[in-house]
């Protein structure tokens, strides 16, 4: 419930931050879920945004709520996404995909003025790690990504939904892969998008314009080198 509300408290603080005619990245998880709804409350009181959701589930609660959609053949810069994240680390590399959205995520941050970063106070790490990173692969070649990740220093297992592999909106297959701590997340994440048959990975790289961090009642703004 605490962190319930820390969750609430962070999706709070960065609906606010979006202003009348902004296209709006819509992340997906259960932190994002908030911002979200919060968003839709203001549109029902009258803010004009669109907002480009990384995933069917967020597609379909931001209808619910009566937020008008976009997509890149409208419109090829977000102003600003509201998104989770699994871990973040000091200098505010993510870890993200726990969802299974990290495809569109990734791809929704990378179009985007500024990405903030909406966290309850358990995600904040010293180093990345502890949560298992998702690699997104195509199915062809599982086997053989798997394998090579492994020789990473990872244990690699195949994510599971009702015992079958669980299927991405693209219809791609996740690897959940344990490497403890990620001393460099840059160079894993550079070793990770060279290898073939992977379609992105979970690390986010100089991605985070700011964290909103939630611990209690309290939201911190961290921004990269304490700025």
């Amino acid at each position: 419930m605490a962190n319930e509300q820390e969750k609430h408290a962070a999706g709070v603080a960065a609906a606010s931050l979006v202003r009348d005619g902004n296209v709006v990245g819509l992340g997906t998880g259960s932190t994002a879920v908030h911002a979200v709804q919060v968003l839709g409350e203001r549109v029902q009181a009258g803010l004009k945004i669109r907002g480009i959701p990384t995933s069917s589930k967020t597609r379909d609660q931001a209808i619910s709520l009566g937020i008008p959609l976009t997509n890149f053949d409208e419109v090829q810069q977000i102003d600003i996404t509201i998104d989770g994240a699994d871990e973040f680390d000091p200098n505010l590399q993510l870890l993200k995909g726990g969802g299974g959205a990290l495809l569109r995520e990734k791809i929704v941050a990378s179009a985007s003025r500024q990405v903030v970063i909406i966290t309850d106070s358990s995600k904040q790490v010293p180093v990345l790690g502890k949560f298992p990173l998702p690699v997104e692969v195509i199915p062809f070649a599982e086997a053989l990504v798997a394998k090579k990740i492994t020789a990473l220093g990872a244990t690699v297992k195949v994510r599971q939904l009702n015992g079958v592999p669980f299927v991405t909106d693209e219809g791609h297959h996740i690897l959940d892969c344990s490497f403890g701590q990620i001393p460099d997340p840059p160079a894993l994440a550079r070793k990770l998008s060279d290898m073939p048959g992977i379609v992105e990975h979970g690390l986010f790289i100089d991605m985070a314009s700011v964290v909103l961090l939630a611990s209690g009642q309290e939201v911190k703004e961290l921004r990269r080198g304490g700025k």
